[in-house]
């Protein structure tokens, strides 16, 4: 029989203290299979910033472990952890830096050794992905906003990561380039982690979500479940939109 196949996520113990001696994270343990996509939720200052900087090992964990699809995250293992975790800023224009589109999403790849068709292949599949393959030969600054967010993600895709981390997706967007992007990470064949106060968009996009809340996991549920609790949300200062009822929206998958 073959092993089962290790989440993308895993978790566990994760504590740590910054050098001015604040208290981040108390503990921490996730658990995100494969395939998964899950909003992480909770107030400004909870701890959320920092656990994502531990998945890629820009933080190194003070006590606990992190792996991913199975891999410790360690000094030893940076390179294919960073291939297999991609974040996508909050700011677009914090990841694009080259003259054309092309070239940024074949930054990574190229980096990382790719070459010649197989380099031009893994570019035009990312942008595919996106809906931006026509704009290959564009210089970023030229795109809109939205654009610009979907390329972003198209860098990240085009390293075909284990997980793509998402800092607050749906930020100044328009309805429609919000839209667009909820298509777009729908149809990945990829494990989200989706950090937002978008409420709406996590119960859109995420059937579970986790609250991280004064470093510690708060809740792990249903997002339709989360969202609905009353005390909960108002327990760890997550407010909906005035008149929004999480219960009347059909969860997709």
């Amino acid at each position: 029989m073959s092993s089962p196949t290790p989440a993308s996520l895993e978790v566990s113990g994760l504590a740590y203290a910054y050098p001015d001696g604040h208290q981040a994270l108390f503990g921490v343990d996730l658990t995100v299979e494969r395939g998964e996509r899950v909003a992480l939720l909770g107030p400004n200052g909870a701890g959320k910033t920092t656990l994502v900087l531990h998945l890629n090992g820009i933080l190194d964990a003070g006590a606990g472990t992190v792996r991913v699809a199975g891999l410790p995250v360690a000094k030893r293992n940076l390179a294919e952890i960073r291939r297999r975790v991609g974040i996508v800023f909050q700011d677009p224009d914090d990841q694009l830096f080259m003259p054309t589109v092309r070239e940024d999403v074949a930054f990574g790849p190229a980096a990382s050794g790719l070459r010649g068709p197989e380099l031009e292949e893994r570019v035009h599949s990312a942008l595919k992905q996106v809906g931006m393959e026509e704009y290959a030969n564009r210089p970023p600054h030229h795109l809109s906003f939205g654009q610009r967010r979907r390329v972003a993600v198209a860098t990240v895709l085009a390293m075909e990561p284990e997980i793509l981390v998402l800092d607050e997706p749906s930020s100044n967007l328009d309805p429609a380039s919000r839209r667009e992007l909820a298509d777009i990470l729908r149809s990945l064949d990829v494990t989200v982690l989706m950090v937002t106060h978008d409420l709406p968009y996590a119960l859109e996009l995420c059937p579970r979500a986790v609250i991280l809340s004064d470093g510690v996991i708060a809740a792990d549920d249903r997002t339709q479940d989360l969202l609905g609790d009353e005390d909960l949300m108002r327990a760890h200062r997550l407010e909906l939109p005035f008149g929004f009822d999480p219960r009347s929206v059909t969860m997709g998958a």
